[in-house]
């Protein structure tokens, strides 16, 4: 005889699926904290001074990818001891083939020296990123923390250690690909690049005629570096204007900017692009088509957009970003936190 599970059972079942996402948060937000508390530990009082801000500070939402001027406390001003830490903290935040394209990036200022020799204001040094805890981190805390570079800004925010968000996440290369010496051929950006180019050379002439917005791309991605982010005017071709296969190429180009961070955050910020509605992306494409051509694309949904840039140093320099229009430096969820606690 067929038995079926008790209206109680089904209950409890449904409860433990709703604990899941938060948990699995959770998870991700103590490992941030102690990595960060261990960090903030081992600095003295004038490292602390340069390295921690209070949350409100202007400057947790002062972000750029280019060689400048910066607070924040530098690896190069850090002991050995204190550089595992702080490379403890940027690990736990990202996967790790986020941490592998993110120390890569790092490592890729020793090539540019090598091409543009000294003599430069912001020297290319792959000890000069730098490190910010915005507030006190704790397990059930609210605060944040970034470290940021040339061709590297890592962002998150954490509220009441149950939610997190990870943009403005930006990645870029220079150069793209390495033309000479040991590590010739060497792309830290590969996918992000041949991902795209796969899908757009996969279109037929009348979809290429919707996606391809431009024979020219432009020199740099459309929203640079701004601190608050609106939708650009959409064009390009919908995902429900792909076919199978070409649908399931776009989403695997969204998931290599997704998952540059940790499981546990990058399932949850999936889920969010997924519920705006798959069918509202849109893939746009300009430039050339072909490896070594100057190109752009962008991949927007109603809450997200995907940048991507190849144009200068003869098209060898990636720009890459992803941004979320609400949820940048945790302002939805940091909106639905003040909502829920009263604050003075």
């Amino acid at each position: 005889m067929k038995t079926f599970p008790s209206l109680r059972a089904l209950a409890c079942l449904l409860v433990l699926q709703l604990a899941v996402v938060p948990l699995r948060a959770h998870v991700a937000a103590s490992a941030m904290s102690a990595a960060a508390d261990k960090l903030l530990s081992s600095l003295t009082a004038e490292q602390k001074a340069k390295a921690a801000f209070d949350f409100k500070d202007n400057e947790r939402e002062n972000w750029h990818y280019i060689p400048k001027e910066r607070k924040g406390l530098t690896i190069k001003e850090m002991t050995p001891p204190q550089r595992k830490l702080a490379h403890a903290l940027l690990a736990s935040g990202l996967s790790h083939q986020g941490y592998t394209k993110a120390t890569n990036i790092m490592n890729l200022e020793t090539i540019l020296h090598d091409l543009e020799g000294t003599g430069r204001k912001f020297p290319r040094d792959p000890e000069l990123y730098h490190f910010f805890i915005f507030g006190k981190p704790g397990p059930k805390a609210t605060w944040g923390w970034r470290v940021e570079g040339h061709h590297l800004s890592v962002n998150f925010t954490i509220a009441k250690g149950e939610e997190i968000a990870s943009t403005p996440s930006f990645l870029g290369t220079n150069p793209a690909e390495v033309k000479e010496g040991p590590r010739k051929g060497f792309r830290i950006l590969a996918a992000e690049e041949d991902l795209a180019r796969e899908l757009v050379k996969s279109l037929d002439g009348e979809q290429r005629k919707t996606a391809i917005i431009e024979t020219t791309a432009p020199k740099e991605i459309i929203t640079e570096a701004k601190r608050k982010v609106k939708p650009l005017e959409i064009a390009g071709i919908a995902n429900s204007k792909l076919n199978r296969s070409q649908s399931e190429m776009l989403l695997r180009l969204i998931k290599e900017y997704v998952y540059r961070n940790r499981p546990e955050v990058a399932d949850d910020d999936l889920k969010k692009i997924q519920k705006s509605g798959l069918e509202k992306i849109y893939f746009a494409w300009a430039g050339g088509l072909e490896h070594g051509e100057g190109h752009y694309y962008r991949v927007q949904g109603p809450t997200f957009l995907l940048e991507y840039d190849n144009t200068q140093n003869n098209n060898n320099h990636i720009h890459a970003v992803w941004r979320d229009f609400n949820g940048d430096f945790g302002e939805d969820i940091l909106r639905k936190h003040y909502d829920e606690v009263p604050h003075p």
